[in-house]
């Protein structure tokens, strides 16, 4: 009977290193992804759900059901153990390796986008630098003759009123 209650305690000591791992992984989530309130509720919920998942169904596989009052001390010890002595080697260890990842697929990313910059630099070299040009010529050419055409209709007029007047 000692046997099977220790059993149970060292079984429940898990599950409370289990919980407090589940709870360094969110976490981990929320440090390296930063997301909106919403999802952080939501996740939230998930590690209520997947917490009370784990106890019941130790309590039920286990103990038959029979809820213990050491089994919740052996959980609550468990996340002791854990939050004391491993939490703060796991989050280091997880944000260094989460870190070290973001940056090399930078660098992977950036090298891939430098022939796709070269790629758009010629297109633009080659094809809209010559449209450009006529259209730019082309404008200020119809800038040009609308000019000369407007000081022509200003002579035209200013030559019809010295007509009239000669006319009078």
């Amino acid at each position: 009977m000692i046997y099977t209650q220790l059993q149970l305690f060292f079984i429940f000591l898990v599950n409370g290193l289990l919980i407090a791992l589940l709870f360094d992984f969110f976490r981990i989530l929320r440090k390296t992804i930063k997301t909106a309130d919403f999802i952080t509720y939501i996740e939230d919920a998930l590690f209520w759900i997947l917490t009370g998942f784990i106890i019941l169904y130790s309590i039920f596989t286990y103990n038959n059901g029979e809820i213990r009052l050491f089994m919740f001390l052996a959980i609550i010890l468990g996340i002791s153990i854990y939050s004391i002595f491993i939490s703060k080697l796991i989050l280091k260890i997880s944000l260094y390796i989460i870190n070290s990842i973001k940056k090399i697929l930078g660098v992977i990313l950036h090298i891939i986008k430098i022939p796709f910059y070269f790629s758009i630099k010629l297109v633009k070299k080659l094809f809209l630098s010559p449209i450009l040009f006529i259209i730019i010529n082309i404008r200020n050419y119809f800038t040009k003759f609308l000019k000369n055409f407007s000081n022509t209709l200003k002579k035209v007029k200013i030559s019809n009123k010295f007509v009239k007047k000669a006319k009078n």
